[in-house]
Parts: C-alpha cells; structure tokens; sequence
C-alpha cells in the first residue's frame, strides 16, 4: 500500500477530482492548506495576518492505494493539474505499513 499526497492549485482541483473519480479512485482526503516556496508561482502569491510571508493557496488530496494503481493515479493528477507554470504542486508517495480500522480495530499490516 502507498500514500500519495498531491499539492495543487485551487482552481485545479475539480479537473483533478472528477478525472480520479471517473476512473474509479473516489476515496481521498481534501484539505486546504497554504504553500511557500521557490516553486510557487509569483503571479498567485499573497500575505494574510496569519502567514505573513508571501504564500499560495493549495489543495491537499491524500490517497491510500494499492501499490498497482500509484502510477495511473500520478498520471491523472499530472495530466489534469498541471498548467504548465511554476506553482502548479508536487506530489509525493510514501510506503504505508499498516492501518487500523476506527470503527473495530481490524489492523492490516502490509509489506514494504
């Protein structure tokens, strides 16, 4: 199992949600976060009160994934958030060792 974690633009995420859905990938966590960086785009950055460095608004998606299905869900979220421009995100995958269910404790261990 896999943890993919894709930072992207705002305005992409419905492309980027509707394309995973489409193809079957529908369980997925949506945070909104703020971003700093040499990759942001200078055009989409601001300061606010609470961050007063200059930052862009980004879309967290978290996924968990079965290792077979991490290369066709990098691609949709490639080829539907990018716009070509320095900001458009990253994406990060990283092993997942086990999970615990909330609801009754069933625990799944998986091999790296």
């Amino acid at each position: 199992m896999k943890l993919i974690k894709a930072y992207i633009r705002h305005n992409m995420f419905e492309p980027v949600q509707r394309a995973l859905s489409n193809k079957g990938y529908t369980s997925m966590t949506v945070m909104e976060a703020e971003g700093m960086g040499s990759y942001s785009d200078p055009k989409d950055q601001h300061s606010s009160l609470k961050f007063p460095a200059l930052h862009s608004k980004v879309i967290k998606l978290e996924m968990v994934s079965e290792a077979n299905h991490v290369d066709d869900i990098i691609q949709i979220i490639h080829e539907n958030g990018s716009t070509g421009h320095s900001g458009d995100g990253l994406i990060v995958v990283l092993p997942v060792e086990q999970s615990i269910r909330v609801r009754d404790g069933e625990e799944r261990k998986y091999t790296l």
